[in-house]
């Protein structure tokens, strides 16, 4: 079928999220304490219930499954639209600096508070997860200012910008974790190099209501990413307000990015390939990008975590040290191509 037909987007999208439900039942069962799929099913149908297998399911698996699925649709959908509204293939929320203001809030908030903060409530429990989500969007609003240019938004000084903020964050983070003691350095490490070992419901319920209200509208935008890529004086031509659309564009692709690192960690490369993989798939039309992008984010992050927790077991390694593995020879590849 030709990419751009819609019997071929929903094949892709139906196959894609099969293998998402595939790889979700395999993390399920598999693991230092291996389940069979009827215990599973037994247990979230509530048949029988035993009480070791609530602790596994719902406390540590289930939980940590359905934060992955999320970071990495979330993560998909906003790499698609920062690609769109920059007009550049090798675009990427990483390179934005957003998730290095992230890491440089989180780093803050272990140097000053000792990665705690006295309680058990919900702000104990979501405390490093808001400071993130903070940090994040205080990167893209100093990004955001200094891409201003001459009444509008330079798509190419946005990431140059991107890039310089990401730099000094990330060196600010360096230096504040070397002066930690041994047990927050290395819990701030972990976080930098992305990880969701530490998911909970509480981070699940944090990060869902930006997903449920950002993604939508990037979707329903979806052909304003299209024009944009005929060139912003063809957009307008077109009777399209390219500024105000590209700002509300970029305003929702950071807010699903913050929301995203904030309990994920700095979980880079998810935003660069499923866009490129999408493209191949089901053609440039970014309605049928972006859902496409959405399912693989999530397999690409399902699949490294459950690679992170078992491969190397007893050791986990984080999940975007899996990803890096994958994404830096893809990110070769593609610079390599984009040359040619």
């Amino acid at each position: 079928m030709p990419k751009n037909s819609a019997g071929r987007y929903w094949t892709v999208l139906l196959i894609s999220f099969g293998i998402v439900l595939v790889a979700i039942c395999v993390s399920l069962t598999n693991g230092v304490f291996d389940m069979t799929v009827i215990d599973v099913l037994k247990t979230l149908l509530r048949i029988d219930p035993v009480p070791d297998h609530d602790l596994v399911i719902f406390d540590f698996r289930l939980p940590r499954i359905v934060v992955a699925a999320l970071v990495g649709f979330g993560l998909g959908v906003a790499g698609a639209a920062i690609q769109g509204i920059s007009r550049n293939g090798l675009a990427d929320p990483g390179i934005l600096g957003i998730n290095a203001g992230a890491g440089a809030a989180i780093v803050i908030f272990m140097f000053f508070f000792e990665g705690r903060i006295a309680g058990s409530g919900w702000l104990s429990i979501l405390a490093m997860p808001l400071f993130g989500w903070i940090g994040g969007l205080g990167a893209a609003v100093l990004i955001y200012f200094f891409a201003w240019r001459n009444g509008r938004l330079d798509p190419q000084r946005l990431i140059l910008v991107g890039i310089a903020a990401g730099s000094g964050l990330g060196a600010l983070s360096l230096y504040l974790s070397l002066k930690m003691n041994p047990q927050d350095f290395e819990m701030a490490t972990v976080w930098l190099t992305g990880s969701i070992w530490n998911a909970n419901w509480q981070y699940i319920a944090s990060m869902l209501p930006w997903l449920a209200i950002l993604v939508p509208i990037i979707i329903r935008k979806s052909y304003i990413l299209d024009l944009l890529q005929l060139g912003e004086d063809s957009a307008k031509s077109l009777g399209v307000s390219t500024e105000k659309e590209k700002n509300v564009l970029l305003l929702s692709s950071i807010g699903i990015v913050s929301a995203c690192v904030s309990v994920s960690g700095n979980i880079g490369f998810v935003g660069l390939i499923a866009p490129h993989i999408a493209k191949r798939l089901v053609g440039i039309h970014h309605h049928r990008v972006i859902p496409v992008c959405g399912t693989i984010g999530m397999l690409l992050v399902i699949v490294s975590d459950f690679i992170a927790k078992t491969v190397f077991s007893p050791i986990e390694l984080p999940v975007g040290i899996v990803i890096s593995i994958i994404g830096i020879p893809y990110f070769v590849y593609l610079l390599f191509k984009t040359k040619v």
